[in-house]
């Protein structure tokens, strides 16, 4: 059975952590769901920097999200998906902003979306969705789509901006989000935080004492050994691995060793190979040549 926002909530409740990991694709979707242990797939705008290799996430559009959260709810049939919201895609006016995040759920079939920031404007739209229907999942601390104001740092340092913060996430728990994703806050903060809400708080860079926590799958993977996260474990080196498989893979074929001719290839029926033979020589093959 699919979990929902309200379970998200009450996995908080009963002390339960929650586990998710992003995806941009049907096939491994579908293998992250069929583990039964991740409770939510984030289909995040992180998309942008490792799957279409743009610079940031400012160039992420809502047809680039579409497409991808498409795929993977096609392979999702128990985690919650939720669809991050793209730059500008619920920034110009509440009735674009609401039809963009309509279409995440209609068209795309994600159950919920995710919207940076606790802006008046944000949590204006946040009400106006929940009120309508669509769960909406906040997003404080480090946001990307906010690269070219905040620059990649930690956030939160001060107790200003802590409290900022702390307020920040309260406005968008009143508003009615089901969840606050914190990324790159002070352990301290995240854990204060935690204790404040009724909602659960999901960690990327905000240390262990958030509900549940996120990675980004290719972190997760150890897709870019050049660049690491200090917040993200490498739980396999898929880099390292894939070009070992490559490796042998051209070995096998300059060898001869693949395709193997029993297990691996095709043939022609055995009663009738007499004909193919003499087909090779034949006048009608002499003709076209």
């Amino acid at each position: 059975m699919a979990i929902t926002p309200q379970q998200i909530i009450s996995k908080k409740q009963a002390g339960e952590k929650i586990v998710s990991l992003t995806a941009y694709d049907y096939s491994t979707a579908k293998l992250i769901d069929q583990t039964e242990a991740v409770d939510f797939i984030l289909v995040g705008d992180s998309l942008g920097m490792v799957v279409l290799g743009y610079p940031d996430t400012v160039h992420v559009t809502m047809a680039d999200m579409l497409h991808h959260v498409k795929a993977v709810a096609r392979g999702v049939s128990r985690s919650l998906v939720v669809a991050d919201m793209p730059f500008l895609s619920v920034h110009v006016d509440l009735k674009t902003a609401v039809e963009n995040c309509g279409r995440m759920l209609q068209e795309g079939s994600a159950q919920a979306v995710k919207i940076e920031g606790a802006s008046e404007w944000t949590l204006q739209l946040i009400s106006r969705l929940t009120e309508m229907g669509i769960p909406v999942m906040g997003h404080l601390g480090y946001t990307p789509q906010s690269i070219n104001t905040l620059g990649i740092k930690v956030q939160a340092k001060t107790m200003e901006a802590a409290e900022t913060l702390i307020q920040d996430a309260q406005a968008l728990e009143a508003a009615g989000a089901f969840a606050v994703v914190l990324e790159m806050v002070p352990t301290e903060v995240s854990a204060l935080v935690s204790r404040m809400l009724t909602i659960p708080t999901i960690g990327i860079g905000a240390g262990p004492n958030c509900d549940g926590q996120i990675l980004v799958l290719d972190d997760f993977l150890g897709r870019y050994p050049d660049f690491t996260p200090k917040f993200a474990r490498r739980y396999m080196q898929f880099s390292e691995d894939l070009k070992a498989a490559i490796q042998q893979y051209a070995i096998d074929i300059i060898a001869g060793d693949f395709p193997h001719i029993q297990n691996e290839s095709f043939h022609f029926p055995a009663d009738q190979l007499e004909n193919l033979q003499a087909y090779e020589t034949s006048e009608k093959v002499k003709c076209k040549l």
